[in-house]
């Protein structure tokens, strides 16, 4: 590593991936369709410096990715010439330069330059971080449930969940189907509870589709009924109305789990001050990197709350690592005889599949240096579809 590390080259790598067995809801959620074929748009990210350092990124929210990638295709040109290795300087400026847009694109930006910093000293982000755990419990995450004939009942849903238990899964959260319908939902949950027992946490995401407070009490107390671990993103505000879900939680012993949609750190401290939940939710991909996903769970630490980190990837798994104040590790977004429907990328036997789980019941953390994983450049060339450079 030299005294200097300017970046002069940045690259974003759009591409697409077939998810099989997948069609949409209503909503445009993925769930389960025999036969059907889902194109998804995807893209990865590589910084390079003046003296030969890489970082590289692909994210896994491949629902978010053509917008998450034109914020990073705006940001892009204001990395030439910056020091690689100032990441908190940069994550500040270009925080404030998206300040109108949540600043989503910062996010993937953000997580290459722990990339390179790690490549270059030849550790492990986690390391970087103060890591001291490399195995951290996991839970299945469900697609959402389908009228299609897989996860399309209680009964399917409870068998689903007794395998994923099977297979070491500590934790099991529905994902229900985007009707809202507050019984519907809350007669699976039950019956998944009784077919799993009470000693595996099930926790229960209606995604923001039940529609009045009336509905989200109606599931809250099945969540009650149900022993439920959390009880994430209930009704129709987008999850985003602090006041509303503190006079939910007021009515529930089941604690709530929010702020998968609130953007900013700032914008997180009304849902503590206000008790409007019980964790906190942050992403690196969403919640400006893993700079921005570490400031989280240090604002979660001082409340004494937990924070819980969203969907799976190799970011989530090193910056949990580091959070003592975190329960979970989220196997998203399972379902049975597919896989998961995030693209197949790595070559080096990384995986967020429902076999990655070990005996203990635990994923491993990357151990090489920066996120630990080897992306297959040859697979994701044969479905690129467009490379965007700075400087052009």
């Amino acid at each position: 590593m030299s005294a200097s590390s300017r970046i002069d080259r940045v690259e974003l790598h759009e591409f697409t991936y077939r998810a099989e067995g997948f069609g949409r809801d209503a909503h445009g959620a993925l769930c389960c369709e025999p036969g059907g074929v889902q194109t998804i748009s995807a893209f990865c990210l590589v910084i390079r410096t003046e003296d030969g350092l890489r970082g590289e990124y692909c994210p896994m929210h491949s629902g978010k990715n053509p917008a998450i990638a034109a914020q990073v295709a705006a940001l892009a040109p204001r990395l030439i010439g910056q020091d690689a290795f100032a990441r908190e300087g940069i994550w500040h400026a270009l925080r404030w330069s998206q300040r109108h847009l949540g600043a989503v694109g910062l996010s993937a930006i953000d997580v290459g330059l722990w990339d390179l910093a790690g490549k270059a000293i030849g550790q492990p982000i986690a390391r970087m971080l103060g890591g001291y755990r490399d195995r951290l419990p996991a839970y299945a995450s469900t697609v959402h449930a389908d009228r299609n004939g897989v996860l399309s009942s209680k009964e399917a849903f409870a068998e689903f969940a007794l395998a994923c238990r099977a297979q070491g899964f500590r934790g099991f959260k529905i994902h229900g189907w985007g009707e809202g319908d507050p019984r519907e939902e809350a007669a699976n949950l039950l019956a998944v509870r009784d077919a799993i027992g009470p000693d595996m946490a099930l926790m229960i995401d209606p995604a923001c589709t039940l529609r009045t407070f009336a509905d989200a009490l109606h599931l809250g107390l099945a969540c009650d009924e149900a022993r439920c671990f959390w009880y994430e993103d209930p009704f129709q505000d987008m999850g985003t109305a602090p006041t509303a879900h503190r006079r939910l939680r007021e009515r529930l012993r089941t604690p709530l789990l929010l702020t998968e949609h609130v953007r900013t750190l700032e914008a997180k401290v009304p849902w503590v001050q206000e008790g409007a939940t019980d964790f906190l939710r942050a992403d690196p991909e969403y919640d400006q990197g893993i700079t921005g996903t570490l400031k989280t769970a240090h604002l979660a630490e001082a409340y004494g709350l937990d924070v819980e980190l969203h969907a799976a990837g190799p970011a989530q798994r090193h910056a949990m690592a580091a959070i003592r104040n975190s329960n979970f590790y989220e196997v998203s977004l399972l379902a049975p005889g597919r896989r998961n429907p995030i693209p197949d990328i790595y070559a080096c036997g990384y995986s967020d599949e429902l076999t990655c789980v070990g005996a203990d019941g635990c994923v491993q953390v990357p151990t090489g240096p920066g996120l630990g994983v080897i992306y297959d450049w040859e697979k994701i060339a044969r479905s690129t579809v467009c490379v965007r450079t700075w400087p052009a």
